[in-house]
């Protein structure tokens, strides 16, 4: 019998709680050994208020799973990475392309395992969607994100700072489909980011891309939603059209809806993780990550009203 992936867990917020532990709990093979959190504690595991404290107390330990802001995850990766631990990075893998470039580096130089986990890919229509646009030919691709932050990031404020995405944490969840969903690269054209006159990140962007090809894309994301939240991918193909919509779980081809797997997104990441680990491969697929870099890089910025939570 295989034994378990012995796992700790750093940085335990709303995600790590809500998705992260009853992940872990339903995939076979692995298990949640300890957490580190200098504020929270988990029930049912070991607690540490540090990862080195961690690191120290559960040497049995084979991976760990960071799930803190992408501000500080870079030094907590390339800790757990020199102690022979395999990594699962929460989305965003990084606050900058060279941070986890530099990772790839360091993990293939360990010989371990590291994994950079955008969650909305395993959602259960974007496979689908993939295969039926294979071989298409399309027209255009409208991306329209749009969220109440209110709701989705109460009192959070390291997303407003500096590497903390604003608007684009959500938006990378956009970007990471597209990107899987399209058969070839994407291209930034334009970006067009509004940022509050008291924040450091922007609260709404809009972006043209186009594929290598030529086919144009428009995204637009928003954090100011009210009401209904929009996460829809629409593709106009010379012989139909596809919706994928509620962030990629449902598909509608020409108006009618497909039928999808039930599997959740965060199961099938720590699946695929362990699958990793077993087979001694990394999974590090940074194109949402440069097109957001590329979005600041070219961004025409627009002060707008102050943001208050």
């Amino acid at each position: 019998m295989t034994p378990d992936l012995r796992i700790g867990l750093v940085g335990f917020g709303k995600i790590a709680r809500d998705q992260h532990l009853p992940a872990i709990a339903a995939t076979p093979g692995a298990k949640l050994v300890a957490v580190a959190s200098p504020h929270s504690r988990a029930p049912g595991v070991a607690n540490y208020p540090s990862l080195e404290a961690m690191l120290a107390g559960e040497p049995g330990l084979d991976a760990i799973a960071m799930c803190q802001p992408p501000q500080v995850r870079y030094q907590a990766a390339r800790a757990a990475l020199a102690a022979g631990k395999h990594v699962f990075l929460e989305k965003p893998p990084g606050a900058t392309v060279s941070e986890v470039e530099a990772l790839i580096v360091q993990a293939k130089g360990q010989g371990v395992t590291l994994f950079a986990s955008w969650h909305s890919r395993h959602a259960a229509a974007v496979a689908p969607a993939r295969a039926w646009l294979d071989g298409r030919a399309l027209r255009k691709v409208t991306v329209t994100w749009k969220e109440d932050v209110r709701h989705w990031h109460p009192g959070q404020t390291w997303i407003w700072q500096a590497g903390g995405f604003g608007v684009f944490d959500p938006g990378i969840n956009a970007l990471s489909i597209l990107t899987e969903i399209l058969h070839e690269p994407v291209l930034l054209s334009r970006s067009d980011l509004e940022t509050p006159s008291n924040r450091q990140a922007p609260i709404a962007a809009s972006l043209s891309l186009r594929t290598t090809s030529g086919i144009p894309i428009e995204a637009v994301f928003d954090f100011r939603q009210t009401g209904p939240q929009s996460w829809d991918i629409a593709v106009e193909a010379e012989d139909g059209r596809m919706l994928l919509s509620d962030g990629g779980a449902k598909l509608a081809i020409d108006g009618a809806a497909q039928a999808t797997s039930r599997e959740g997104e965060y199961p099938a990441m720590y699946r695929h993780f362990a699958e990793l680990v077993r087979s001694g491969r990394s999974d590090v697929d940074l194109a949402p990550l440069r097109l957001v870099a590329d979005a600041f890089l070219c961004g025409r910025f627009r002060s707008v009203e102050p943001f208050e939570d």
